[in-house]
């Protein structure tokens, strides 16, 4: 059996305790949102999943926009596998939705 080195056992000790972090912070948020009574059906994907909320929100925006860029370059290359694409990112995201 082979012994993980030292850096190794420190890196995966690091990585544990972050989110160890991250896990109290999203349940400290709850629990102060429950306690003010704002949580509702609009941010509470927000108190749940903040990391990954926020990822999502980026990588849809990021879609939006390659979507609009393939639509405004469309009559000038007009090629049958960037229109492709381009429905198939528009799918994904209404599916995303």
């Amino acid at each position: 059996m082979k012994c993980a080195n030292k850096n190794d056992m420190i890196n995966v000790i690091d990585k544990s305790a972050e989110e160890l972090h991250m896990k109290i912070d999203m349940h400290c948020r709850l629990m102060t949102a429950m306690l003010e009574q704002r949580l509702g059906d609009g941010n509470l994907k927000e108190f749940f999943l903040p990391l990954c909320y926020h990822k999502e929100s980026r990588l849809k925006k990021a879609v939006k926009e390659t979507i609009d860029v393939l639509e405004e370059s469309r009559k000038a290359f007009k090629s049958k596998r960037l229109e492709a694409l381009r429905k198939k990112l528009t799918h994904v995201l209404i599916e995303s939705e």
